[in-house]
């Protein structure tokens, strides 16, 4: 059976469609007005070898915020969806990503219980027109939604770009982990027996 998953929001700020193949091949289709995010959600595809198709607009003449925290909440209410009960996942899941002098590393529990620790270098300002400080607004919004315990830590980094890069890769890795089927697991992996 596929583990896949279609999720529509619509509100009076954004209007969003996403689509999930978690088995998938790393395809993407990414169209938003946010063009940094587009970049990040593809390769957030490629090296989780995830079909992600993400088509989004948004109250951008504002600024990048709703959209990109909107699309954080879809794609974690995605995983939720194709995950279903989460029986005979791995539930955990790290990777350590370099990006030439920055090295990103993130651990995650797709346990139920949703928080977010968020240890990097000060990234204040922009990459292109993205507001760096919304990287945070997205992960808080994918780990609430996912109900994911996420561990984001950034040892050094000096490029903006390369950190932020480097944490959605990792980010990835790590969720292909996490949500790796392993026939040596009955059920849910919880002595609660639910996750």
């Amino acid at each position: 059976m596929a583990r896949s998953a279609r999720i529509e929001r619509k509100t009076s700020e954004t209007a969003i469609a996403l689509d999930l193949e978690i088995d998938g091949a790393g395809s993407y289709s990414v169209q938003t007005p946010v063009a940094f995010l587009n970049h990040m959600l593809e390769l957030f595809a490629r090296h989780g070898l995830f079909n992600l198709n993400v088509h989004a607009q948004g109250d951008t003449a504002i600024d990048f915020h709703h959209t990109v925290e909107d699309i954080g909440i879809c794609l974690g209410q995605a995983f939720i969806k194709a995950l279903g009960d989460k029986a005979g996942i791995r539930r955990y899941g790290d990777a350590k990503v370099p990006m030439d002098e920055a090295l990103a590393e993130v651990t995650l529990d797709l346990s139920g219980r949703p928080y977010l620790v968020y240890t990097i270098p000060d990234l204040k300002g922009k990459v292109g027109e993205f507001d760096c400080e919304l990287v945070e607004e997205f992960l808080q919004a994918f780990a609430n939604n996912c109900k994911a315990t996420l561990h984001v830590n950034v040892a050094y980094g000096k490029n903006s770009h390369h950190i932020i890069e480097a944490v959605f890769k990792a980010l990835a890795r790590a969720l292909d982990n996490a949500t790796q089927l392993d026939a040596r697991i009955t059920g849910v992996p919880s002595t609660k027996g639910v996750l």
